[in-house]
């Protein structure tokens, strides 16, 4: 059924939707939510300078939209709307529009992740909206493969889309992969090797237009971008501290070697001050700072691999550690799954313009948000098994378009599962878009179940 006897179409009353969340989104939380990091980078791309290891591309984008509307209104709705629009545009892809899709859109709209977390400027929101929108734009290329000009613009498109996620997050090459993949699928033609060239230039092209982006946004004077290695230095640190805390007995012998005193220090207060819920813990112990900082890079790298390579149960113990807190946090209050208002320490406000903000509408936005904790809408394992059951029941109908949608499922999958290795904080955000990837696909189910139907085709294309 495609109509009611009122004359308004599944499709339009689907459309209605997504245009009302749409307005509600921007009425509920404009100008926006601005945490530290948000503040911090808004100030880089205002004064066109770097002094954090935030993505650059990122804060040379809040810097571009502040310089037409000051502050984060502009941006917001923009990225909003990217979402938005993405999302009402899976009705295209479809050659019907089931009656579900209004009502799934919906409640989807009135989750948290959508409702507040579009308004939070945050990377992981620009990322995950990148990447879905990405995607999507591979959908419709394929779905218009035979015409080259609309074709090439949709491809450039989720290429410009593509390279920014994989900037804004470190791990946001995930998304692109899968995208690669989808990508040789739509265009191999049932040929295999062409279709693994295409996959393998459409990576190359992500990566290098990627970088390209960020080359552009990076301000004149720049210090050297050394995030990539300081955040693996913390990773390694934050394991092999993890290990001792698990495990007194585990030998440091590469630590020793560099500095036995501070390795004393070391198995001494380990346990005490090491937690898989966030590694900033570590900070609050002055005695074990100055034992870690005390001991040279090199020697954390030797013994990270030793652990690995001569004590892999117990590497995989205090990774499971740290990826349960993210992944299946045991109490999410502890984890900033809601965050509203605006607080940066105020000489970073200041030169803003910017005041701090709590007022009734954010109390009233963070009670709303508490409504879902503890139950499965947020749940990022509950996602990710709606990731899977939908990749699968896309790639059974393996339609084009149901290609790509199955490749942003696994995407959000293996972004989550990504974290198993890298994970050093339990914050929510940081798998917005596993949680995202599982709402657009169940919008994209919902407008034409793919379910088995009498006289209904597998086809390519």
């Amino acid at each position: 059924m495609t109509g009611l006897k009122t004359g308004i179409s599944a499709r339009a009353a689907f459309r209605t939707v997504l245009a009302a969340g749409f307005l509600v989104m921007l009425g509920a939380n404009l100008p926006g939510h601005l945490s530290y990091d948000s503040v911090a980078q808004l100030y880089e791309g205002h004064f066109h300078i770097r002094d954090t290891w935030g993505p650059a591309l990122y804060a040379w984008l809040l810097g571009f939209f502040d310089g037409f509307v000051p502050g984060t209104a502009l941006y917001v709705t923009a990225s909003g709307l990217l979402f938005y629009c993405s999302v009402g545009s899976l009705v295209l892809l479809r050659p019907r529009t089931s009656w579900f899709a209004a009502p799934i859109a919906a409640l989807a709209v009135a989750t948290p992740q959508v409702l507040i977390y579009q308004a939070v400027v945050w990377k992981d929101v620009m990322f995950a909206n990148c990447a879905v929108a990405g995607l999507i734009c591979i959908a419709h290329a394929g779905r218009l493969w035979p015409q080259q000009l609309p074709r090439w613009l949709l491809l450039i498109a989720a290429l410009l889309l593509l390279g920014a996620a994989s900037q804004v997050r470190q791990n946001g090459i995930i998304a692109a992969g899968f995208a690669a993949l989808a990508l040789g699928w739509v265009a191999s033609g049932a040929r295999w090797r062409r279709g693994a060239v295409w996959a393998v230039c459409g990576f190359l092209a992500v990566v290098l237009v990627g970088k390209l982006e960020t080359t552009l946004s990076e301000p004149a004077r720049a210090a050297d971008d050394t995030a990539l290695s300081t955040g693996v230095r913390i990773v390694q640190t934050y394991d092999v501290v993890g290990a001792v805390a698990l495990d007194p007995t585990y030998p440091l012998a590469y630590l020793t070697a560099a500095n036995p005193a501070a390795v004393k220090i070391l198995q001494a207060r380990a346990k005490g001050s090491y937690s898989g819920r966030r590694v900033d813990f570590l900070d609050r112990d002055p005695a074990i700072q100055v034992a870690l900082n005390a001991i040279p890079d090199e020697a954390y790298s030797r013994q990270w691999f030793d652990l690995i390579l001569t004590h892999p149960l117990l590497y995989l113990k205090v990774r499971w550690e740290d990826f349960r807190w993210v992944f299946i946090p045991p109490v999410i209050d502890w984890c900033l799954p809601i965050y509203v208002g605006i607080d940066a320490p105020i000489e970073k406000m200041a030169p803003l313009k910017l005041d701090h903000r709590y007022v009734a509408a954010d109390g009233e936005l963070f009670n709303y948000g508490t409504w879902f904790l503890d139950t499965p809408a947020y749940s990022h394992a509950v996602y990710a098994a709606i990731s899977l059951v939908l990749a699968w029941l896309f790639l059974w109908r393996r339609q084009t378009p149901d290609i790509v949608l199955a490749a942003l499922q696994l995407a959000g999958v293996g972004f989550a599962a990504s974290f198993f290795i890298i994970s050093i904080a339990c914050d929510y955000r940081y798998l917005y878009f596993t949680d995202l990837a599982a709402l657009v696909g169940l919008i994209y189910a919902a407008i034409d179940p793919p379910i088995p139907r009498r006289g209904t085709g597998r086809t390519h294309r």
